[in-house]
């Protein structure tokens, strides 16, 4: 990402990955399927928790990314090969469909507060994808004007994500399950694309390969 000059490409393709990486997309099948033995005001509560959890995450990330990266002697390039790996094992395991037996399945008890900060969240709702976003771009902000973007951007996203999740039974009842069953599936294997592309991008940013071979 180029932040010397700040337009509405820019805004766009940051906006649209924050969105992948922070939006409520990803979180939303396991949301349903976590906290559907709760009732409603329990279900806001979760809501509330994942969403701040992921915010104040995120902002923590931008405000100290580019620090942990000299303090780790680690690249962007490093960043963007390790998001990668952890986002198509999270991809993957969409892309297959619901197989994981649930704690509540098992008949264990859940407590709230604990699954809405993991796995709700991180990794579903703060993700691989907007980790690595928010620490490249950490690095890569070169004034108060491109600090100020990003910021404000993780918080429009979020204030959708609340939105979203503190209003999940209304929306639920308008969602068929089978879509989105289907829906979780074609998303994980376009989320496997993306991981396949971080990788790449990372490995052509440490000179391992050549843009021309990526492309």
């Amino acid at each position: 990402m180029d932040f010397a000059v700040i337009d509405i490409n820019l805004v766009a393709k940051l906006l649209l990955l924050l969105l992948i990486g922070m939006g409520p997309k990803i979180a939303l099948v396991p949301f349903l399927e976590k906290t559907q033995k709760f009732d409603a005001e329990t279900k806001v509560k979760i809501g509330r928790q994942m969403v701040l959890t992921a915010l104040v995450t995120a902002l923590i990330l931008f405000a100290t990314g580019a620090l942990l990266m000299r303090l780790l002697h680690i690249t962007g390039g490093a960043v963007a090969i390790a998001g990668g790996i952890i986002l198509a094992l999270l991809a993957i395991k969409m892309a297959s469909g619901p197989t994981e037996k649930h704690e509540e399945d098992l008949g264990l008890p859940v407590d709230p507060e604990k699954i809405a900060i993991f796995p709700l969240a991180i990794p579903y709702l703060l993700n691989p994808v907007g980790i690595t976003v928010i620490i490249i771009a950490s690095g890569e902000v070169v004034s108060v004007a491109s600090a100020a973007l990003v910021a404000g951007l993780i918080l429009l996203v979020a204030a959708f994500d609340y939105l979203v999740f503190t209003n999940i039974d209304a929306l639920a009842k308008r969602m068929k399950p089978a879509s989105l069953v289907v829906s979780e599936v074609v998303f994980g294997i376009l989320l496997t694309a993306v991981a396949v592309q971080l990788v790449v991008s990372g490995l052509v940013n440490l000179g391992i390969i050549t843009a021309s071979v990526a492309h």
